[in-house]
């Protein structure tokens, strides 16, 4: 019977881990802040198309972490529902298709973003607007949605 309840607490967190709304930045720079206001004191500046994960609302705030597990607070109005992706490994290479037998066509490195375009069984087609580079990346190297 422990074994049940335990299982049906872990398959319940997991539902929830698992829907957790994304967000991306929309403007050019934004302030992540230690809390949900003006007044509170700015933590970091956020680029356009960063992506966030939101673990709470509170009035015209939303509280978010990224891919480092930071979090902060922005305002609603500076986000919007655009799917991109952030590198999270040290290095990744961009691939002109859907595995590792087609060619490096760039690399990218930690924190670079990207906008998503498609997704196909563990890849995903990315585009990096400011340099004109688009390709695919293993989904696992990346974070966002």
């Amino acid at each position: 019977m422990k074994q049940c309840v335990l299982t049906i607490l872990f398959v319940l967190c997991w539902v929830a881990v698992s829907q957790a709304k994304m967000v991306s930045i929309a403007g050019d720079m934004v302030n992540m802040r230690s809390g949900p206001g003006d007044s509170y004191e700015v933590s970091w500046e956020l680029g356009q198309g960063y992506p966030l994960s939101v673990i709470a609302e509170q009035d015209d705030w939303l509280n978010v972490i990224d891919y480092e597990d930071d979090s902060g607070w922005v305002r609603k109005d500076q986000v919007a529902e655009k799917p991109y992706m952030v590198v999270k490994r040290r290095m990744v290479n961009i691939r002109s298709g859907p595995g590792e037998n087609f060619r490096i066509v760039r690399q990218a490195q930690q924190g670079v973003v990207f906008r998503t375009l498609e997704k196909k069984d563990d890849w995903v087609k990315v585009r990096h607007e400011e340099e004109d580079v688009t390709g695919w990346v293993l989904r696992s190297l990346m974070w966002g949605w």
